[in-house]
């Protein structure tokens, strides 16, 4: 386990708006507002280091000068520690009901000011892209409000993609000091996640399950979930105080900032504690996934297509009784799912510096319920690889054992360009009562 925890340098955060504004300019933006809430603040944390607390929160950027940020109440002194200087805007309806609201100006006058005018084309960042550039999901008070100012001879289009456009998105590709930190973000949840295996219990609660993740305050990329028993079908719920039993379904997710890993199966020692009708549960469904999940692996580097993958999944779990739909691979960073390039016909190159998913989710929808692998890696050319073992010697080392640990042990043959975060990567335990067996190639 890492020691300290990777910080950011301000220049970093610099440098990103450098690029930011390369790209409004050459998109042809007059200026940018980016909106971001508790949910959904990875955009403005990427470039700013400040993520709203209760509140939400518009950043906007223009072609030179200290972006503005226009908080509400709880988020005005906040705002101020951002590693990238900003100047600050109070608007007092982005504050929680009836807090006070007699001390900021009309949303219109702070935009006006930050030259927001009649004819300008804006660019508005949200959360996601879709099959228009007129939809967005930022609220509609302050999209109103940009196009009303904005006027017919101006434009408000969502330019999300900017940001995370699964090819060449900003926020898809990283540098080396934010990979050193999605790598301790990893240690911290797969850690989590090996403790839990290794410690469930039945008799134990559902509460007191989860406790063995050891969350440190780190923020959470999504919430903890952890069920048991006839809930963990569901898949999504937290957790509760009912028992685990033996025989149970179960399945774990433990995500922050950067990282997040899962595993699913059940509370069993061996197929003779599984439920009745499914002794067959590694054969029928852990072994295939497990090499399908090896075979994904192998495939993986700088260059390969996302249909590459995708074809791999579709090939040997295509059978409706794995129930496989969503992207068998995603793109994370500070939000546990950023974009995909894994798709049918998908001619997105993976790039140096992507950091990746392992998610491949069986839905069976029967009594053999599901088995699961979520880890992190990147990818890193081999100047990338040479700057991180220089400058993150330990977290290297972490990175060259697990890739030791795949390759000796699991049988799964690593590309070069493949740097796995998860400090237990492709480990999958058919029965989670016995951690000390899990898959491996024959």
């Amino acid at each position: 386990m890492p020691e300290t925890m990777p910080v950011l340098p301000p220049a970093l955060y610099a440098a990103r708006l450098v690029r930011l504004r390369e790209r409004a300019e050459a998109a042809g933006y007059d200026r940018l507002v980016i909106y971001a809430d508790r949910e959904h603040s990875a955009n403005m944390s990427y470039l700013t280091g400040f993520d709203p607390r209760f509140e939400e929160a518009i950043l906007i950027v223009g072609a030179s000068g200290e972006p503005a940020v226009v908080v509400g109440n709880e988020c005005y002194a906040m705002a101020g520690a951002a590693p990238l200087p900003l100047r600050r805007h109070l608007f007092q309806d982005f504050s929680l009901p009836s807090q006070p609201r007699d001390r900021s100006r009309p949303l219109a006058e702070i935009l006006q000011e930050e030259k927001i005018a009649r004819g300008a084309r804006i660019g508005v960042v949200g959360w996601k892209t879709y099959g228009s550039s007129e939809k967005s999901d930022a609220p509609s008070f302050i999209v109103d409000e940009l196009r009303r100012i904005a006027g017919p001879s101006g434009a408000v289009e969502n330019a999300t993609g900017l940001f995370i456009d699964a090819a060449d998105g900003l926020r898809v590709t990283n540098e080396i000091e934010q990979l050193a930190y999605f790598e301790w973000a990893a240690c911290q949840t797969s850690q989590g996640v090996r403790n839990l295996v290794h410690g469930l219990r039945p008799g134990l609660t559902e509460l007191e399950a989860v406790r063995l993740l050891e969350w440190n305050g780190t923020p959470l990329s999504c919430h903890l979930m952890l069920t048991a028993g006839p809930r963990a079908r569901f898949g999504l719920l937290s957790p509760s105080d009912r028992k685990i039993q033996r025989g149970d379904p179960f399945t774990t997710a433990f995500g922050i900032w950067g990282a997040l890993n899962c595993r699913a199966g059940f509370v069993a020692a061996d197929r003779g504690e599984l439920p009745a009708g499914i002794a067959d549960y590694v054969e029928r469904l852990v072994a295939p996934y497990f090499e399908t999940i090896a075979e994904w692996y192998c495939a993986l580097r700088i260059g390969v297509e996302g249909s590459v993958l995708h074809d791999i999944v579709r090939r040997r779990l295509g059978d409706p009784f794995f129930g496989i739909f969503l992207n068998p691979g995603h793109q994370l960073h500070l939000d546990e799912w950023v974009n995909s390039p894994v798709g049918p016909d998908s001619r997105i190159e993976l790039r140096s510096g992507m950091a990746l998913q392992v998610d491949v989710i069986p839905a069976t929808g029967t009594d053999y319920f599901t088995t699961n692998i979520e880890d992190g890696v990147a990818l890193a050319d081999e100047s990338l690889r040479r700057a991180f073992a220089i400058g993150y010697p330990t977290a290297w080392h972490r990175i060259e054992k697990r890739r030791r640990f795949m390759n000796d042990v699991l049988g799964i043959e690593l590309h070069p360009d493949v740097l796995p975060f998860s400090n237990i990567p492709a480990w999958l335990p058919p029965f989670l009562l016995e951690p000390r067996s899990a898959m491996a190639l024959g």
